[in-house]
This record gives C-alpha cells, structure tokens and sequence, in this order.
C-alpha cells in the first residue's frame, strides 16, 4: 500500500510558515523537498485531492480526460489551432500523474540560441546546461529514474550513468528498434521514472502493464510527486493543504503579503501568508494567478506575463500489424530516436521520436459513434505508435489571458489561451512524423494512421526567465521581477520548450531555485540575529 495522504494538516496559528507554495506538481514538490532539506517550515496549497490507488485506475474510463480527476470547473476557453474548452488536472501531484514516466534532460544545444526559432522574439536562457547539472542528478535520484548506462549520443556524456537500470526491451520496442536500425537510426533505451525493481518505500514495482501514458499508476511504481516525493514530505513536516482553490496573491509594493484560498467543500476563505512565496500551478495556471492578481503591473516586464505559450508540436504515427505483436500486453515506452535532434549548429533542429503505447480503449471509444464504440478493441494488441515531438517557436502571439468581465465560481477571472503553431512548427512535425511512418513500414505496419496532438501536456514558457528585465518577468533565478519575495517553480519559467519531456528539468530547476531561496532566508535569519546581538549589546 503507497503511504495515505492526509486531507490536511495545518501550522499552529501563531507560526508562519518560511515559504508557502501555491501547487503539488513536479515544480512545486521539488521545491518543497529541497526547502525541507533545508529545515525550513512549508506550506503548499492544492486545488485537487489525493488520488486513489486501485484496480479502478485501469479502467477505460480512468484515462486522461475521462478520469474524475479532470475537472472543466475552471476551464479554459480555447482560440487558435485548438477551438472550444480546455480543462485540467486537479489532484495532489498535479497533472504528472498522468505522464508516461519519460525522464529525459535538456541537451547542451538546447540552451543555444536558434535564430530559426527563437527570432524577434527574445527568448534566451540565462543559465547554461552546466547550471542545472548538478540538479539533474539529484532529481534523478530522488525519483529514482532508471535507464541504460550505455553512451547515447544524444545525451551530455555525464548523464550516462542512471540511479536504477530499466528492463530489456519488450516484443515491441525490439520491433521498433531493429527497424529504425534498419534504416541507419540510432535507436537508444528511454530514462524512465519508475520503479521496476520495488525499491521504493511501501510501493510495488513496475508490472508492465502497458498503462503508463493517460493513467494513474494503480500500484505505485510510475514516481511522480505523488509517489515519490509527497509521503516523505508530508512525514517531515510539510503542511498539504488539498482542496483549496489560490484565488488572489495578495502584494503591496515589492512586497507579497499573502495568498488568498477558497475550500472547495465548505467556501471558507482563508490568507495563506508566509515569509517568501512559490508559485507552481503550472505554464496555466500559474500565469493565469498572476494576471488575476495584477502581478503584471508590479513588473518591468508586464507585457510578457501569460505570452509565449509553447505546448510542443506533437503528432503519433500508429502502425496496425497483420497480427498481435509479440509481447503486445507489455511496455512499449522504451525506444528513443535522437537522430534529427540538431545536437550542431550546422544541423537543422526537429526534435525527438519515441515509442508509445497504443491509445487508451476508453479514448477511443468516448470519440467514436456509441454503436463503434468497442469495434477497434481487438485491433488494439495489433498496434504500437510512434510519438514525434518537435520544438515549437516562443511566439509572443500564443499567450494566457484573463477576463475583465467574467469569472468561475470562485470569483476568478475567466482565462482565454490563445495558440498557434508557426509554418517552421508544422514542417518539423511532418518530417519527424514522415520518419516515424518509415520506420514503421519498416516494422511490418500495415496501416499508419496519424493523429496530431492539441493537449498542453508538455505547456511551458507563459512567465519565462530570461536576462532582459523589460522582455523576461523572471530573473536568473526564477525571482518574479517587481517582486522581493515570489519565485516561480513550474515549466512556466521556460524559455524554450526544447523536444523533450520538460517534467525533468522542472524538477532540476526547482531544485536549484530552491536551495537560492533557502540561502535567503539563512542570510536574513542571520542578519536578525546579529540585529538583536547589536541591541543587546
């Protein structure tokens, strides 16, 4: 059984907390495990619930959108390449529950600046890969991310070596493997987050079972912040508060002074206030917080607050075999291609091609007619997919914004995404999609339907870092600029979506962000100190 957590503990009234941190996802949880380790006090607020393990995570009507932990209460109304509403993931851990464990780092490269990419729009890192290093390999460690130590070209030479060693490829990911080999690719094993041996505390280990992409892992082994970080913090301290909507930051000057919080069950309002501030409700939510809040007009760089949206320009090829693949109930999600990546400079950048599962039945059956409703079912042990992921352009256009005239039902403005890919976009993903179909002909596919991909699984980039204080609301370190005492911790800091899995890097970053933080506050515990030492004296 994975360790309960609680439904809330709260700090004694008269004890402010040293940090409070708005969101349990990826960026928010690492920050917390890094400030614990530090010894300071914490308190995270939660829009969601903890989640359940079980046999119901694997039902058809557990997966992605059609789980009873997405919720439209809050949605978002949609403009640009995707039309209509949009809502999201409201459970402790945040919406990395339902990622399919891939835990790949940033390349060198991707810290460079591509003119074909980044073009008038400013978009620049002001930390390097060497910056973040160290991070990567204590987030690794902590979630326990398990791959293969043989050198991938792809990857900086110093992230060869991974905590745990993941499984032998199964029947499928072998057929795709000897493929792509077969065509001059260079197939290599995919760094994942889970746990196949049941080396973590009170889990089971991995059992393959092919639900890992769309689901909540019903035994525990996937380690995200749910899994692997949350149940530790909780037991060292941290005060979860779930169920409870952020509706206002609260700031007077420079100054954050609190921040407002609804409960969902009984709509009592309560001022979380602490000493520093993290924001981590992701590339969204978090922007859409601060433009509800007026954070915008606090920053020299307000124009940009909730602009460059990126979400990756993703399409799945899905080859249907003349028959069941050869261990086709077992995981997929093994094979990375890196071959048109654009590790140089002289080399145009595409991005990166994975294996994946084949689509949830429940998926397929919620966008079919009722009567086809369990048609495709036996096709499915016949297929296996492709996933291309290519970097999409930071345009100033793509952007969250928020409503003057109306809002939910806790009194927050509604916010409108706005987003569309650019024609160097859409060329990256037809070729990545074009090698995709060609490796799987050369599989044996028989058909290769596509299906291009509208979620914002992978949003980063609506309250980017940067150098330029008038173009980047975040500094180095992730400080909100205008503000003394708000940093930002999710994949909104970003100021390139690169092509791979950004879950990673958050956790990197917040760890880094983190330990900034935690060096803040000892300097001004003691400056304190040595003021009262002086009037003592």
């Amino acid at each position: 059984m994975l360790p309960a957590l609680p439904t809330a503990r709260r700090l004694p009234s008269k004890r402010k907390p040293d940090v409070v941190v708005i969101g349990s996802g990826v960026g928010g949880s690492m920050a917390a495990h890094a400030l614990i380790g530090a010894g300071l006090d914490v308190q995270m607020i939660e829009r969601g619930v903890p989640v359940k393990r079980g046999e119901q995570n694997w039902a058809r009507d557990a997966a992605i959108e059609l789980s009873p932990y997405y919720s439209m209460e809050s949605h978002y109304r949609l403009r640009g390449t995707s039309r209509g509403r949009k809502g999201s993931y409201q459970c402790v851990g945040g919406p990395s529950l339902f990622y399919g464990g891939i835990a790949l780092r940033l390349r060198s490269t991707d810290f460079d600046r591509r003119p074909e990419i980044v073009g008038a729009t400013g978009a620049a890192w002001p930390i390097s890969y060497e910056d973040l290093a160290p991070y990567y390999r204590v987030a690794e460690g902590i979630l326990g991310v398990a791959g293969r130590n043989a050198h991938n070209p792809a990857d900086p030479a110093e992230a060869a070596v991974y905590p745990f060693r993941s499984p032998p490829m199964q029947g499928p990911a072998r057929v795709i493997r000897d493929a792509a080999a077969g065509l001059g690719l260079h197939p290599s094993h995919l760094p994942l987050a889970i746990d196949f041996e049941g080396t973590g505390s009170g889990m089971k280990p991995c059992l393959k079972c092919g639900t890992c992409d769309g689901y909540v892992c019903a035994v525990g082994a996937k380690r995200e912040p749910a899994t692997a970080v949350l149940p530790g913090l909780v037991g060292r301290g941290l005060t979860l508060v779930p169920n409870t909507v952020a509706v206002r930051i609260l700031w007077r000057g420079r100054r954050i002074a609190g921040v407002v919080g609804i409960d969902r069950k009984s709509g009592r309002r309560t001022v979380f206030t602490g000493r520093c501030y993290i924001l981590a409700g992701g590339a969204l939510g978090s922007a859409h917080l601060a433009l509800a809040s007026g954070l915008a007009s606090a920053s020299p760089a307000g124009g940009w607050v909730g602009r460059c949206l990126m979400r990756h320009c993703n399409m799945i090829a899905y080859g249907i075999f003349r028959g069941p693949l050869d261990g086709c109930e077992a995981f997929h999600k093994q094979i990375g291609i890196f071959d048109h990546y654009g590790l140089r400079e002289d080399e145009p950048k595409f991005g990166i091609i994975q294996s994946i599962h084949a689509p949830p039945p429940g998926v397929i059956a919620d966008r079919l007619p009722g009567f086809m409703s369990n048609v495709l079912d036996p096709w499915i042990p016949w297929c296996t997919g492709l996933l291309a992921i290519a970097e999409d352009e930071p345009r100033r256009e793509n952007r969250v914004e928020v409503s003057r005239i109306r809002s939910d039902r806790y009194g927050i403005p509604r916010a409108t995404i706005t987003h569309r890919y650019t024609r160097r976009d859409l060329a990256a993903r037809r070729h990545l999609a074009g090698v995709a179909r060609a490796v799987l002909r050369a599989a044996g596919a028989r058909v290769i339907p596509t299906l291009a991909i509208h979620t914002f699984s992978h949003a980063v980039g609506t309250l980017r870092m940067g150098p330029d204080p008038r173009m980047a609301p975040l500094d180095r370190w992730c400080r909100f600029r205008g503000t003394d005492n708000l940093w930002v911790t999710d994949g909104s800091f970003m100021p390139r979506s690169a092509a791979v899995n950004p879950s990673l890097t958050i956790a990197a970053n917040a760890l880094r962000v983190a330990e900034r933080i935690a060096g803040v506050r000892r300097a001004s515990r003691i400056a304190r100190q040595a003021r009262l030492v002086g009037s003592l004296a």
